[in-house]
């Protein structure tokens, strides 16, 4: 089981930065792959960024690609999202979430979410 947090999200302008964290429980963390997905009121959730457990593979989506960074933390249990050049667009939830080893963009595939965290980005 691993229970996931995430925080950093809030009202920012257009332009602006914002780091968001995400801390897990459990012993197993490096294990995991660790994605970040978003979703806009009316809208599905869609895929943000990934990392696969170890030194893996990363995935971005185009929306963000060049804007965004996802790291990891290992020995504190931690994943980032670095949001640099927020657009209106990029208002959302944001969802922090696990899957055993390897990353997809599929909101399906993944055993563990957080709660979210809220990011709006105004003009």
């Amino acid at each position: 089981q691993v229970q996931l947090a995430e925080s950093g999200g809030g009202l920012v302008q257009a332009g602006d930065s914002l780091r968001l964290s995400c801390v897990a429980s459990g012993r197993t963390f490096s294990s995991y792959a660790m994605a970040w997905f978003r979703q806009a009121p009316g809208k599905e959730r869609e895929f943000v960024a990934s990392m696969d457990w170890g030194l893996g593979n990363i995935y971005y989506a185009d929306s963000v690609e060049g804007r965004f960074t996802i790291s990891r933390d290992d020995p504190k249990n931690t994943v980032y999202l670095q949001m640099n050049s927020l657009k209106l667009e990029d208002t959302a939830t944001y969802y922090c979430a696990a899957n055993r080893y390897y990353s997809k963009t599929s909101p399906a595939a993944y055993d563990y979410w957080g709660q979210g965290t809220q990011v709006t980005v105004s003009l």
